[in-house]
């Protein structure tokens, strides 16, 4: 875990775009990174944007599909879990997963995933965006969002790449 291989993403006209950030509550150090890098990086790339916190990532996907209906662009999903000594742990990761790829594949609209599921504290600290982590998973969830709208809003329909039918 080093972000080798991190891709650099060109993402101009962004800045016309509005963008849902859904996070999760449960472990407010690592939240505080994940959300600041979002913020940040929204910022930096001039998107409007809102926060909407809900209670744990299992609230993840009904509240990013909320989010959808409501006209967002995109929407960034943010949320830390953490193995513990029970299945707990993977049916939340489950289940929020696959929500928030249905959500994005229902509705077409891009969903940034930046949930951590990690086998302990100091792996999600490490990817939190804070001072001293190796990584900024919220700000990549942003970029992997925007550069997916960007990418949408490129494709040309069927049959319409200029030739006369």
């Amino acid at each position: 875990m080093t972000g080798k291989g991190l891709p650099h993403l060109d993402l101009p006209g962004t800045s016309d775009l509005r963008v849902a950030v859904v996070a999760a509550s449960w472990h407010d150090e690592v939240m505080v990174g994940l959300i600041g890098g979002a913020i940040r990086a929204l910022e930096e790339y001039g998107a409007r944007y809102e926060l909407i916190r809900v209670p744990g990532a299992f609230e993840l996907p009904i509240v990013v599909k909320a989010a959808t209906a409501a006209g967002f662009d995109a929407v960034v999903a943010l949320g830390v879990v953490i193995r513990g000594g029970t299945p707990h742990f993977e049916y939340v990761c489950q289940a929020a997963t696959d929500g928030l790829t249905r959500v994005a594949l229902d509705t077409g609209v891009p969903v940034g995933f930046g949930l951590l599921t990690c086998e302990n504290d100091k792996q999600a600290l490490d990817r939190a965006g804070l001072p001293g982590s190796i990584e900024d998973k919220g700000r990549e969830a942003v970029e992997a969002a925007l550069s997916t709208v960007t990418t949408l809003r490129g494709l040309t329909p069927r049959g319409s790449v200029g030739f006369a039918s």
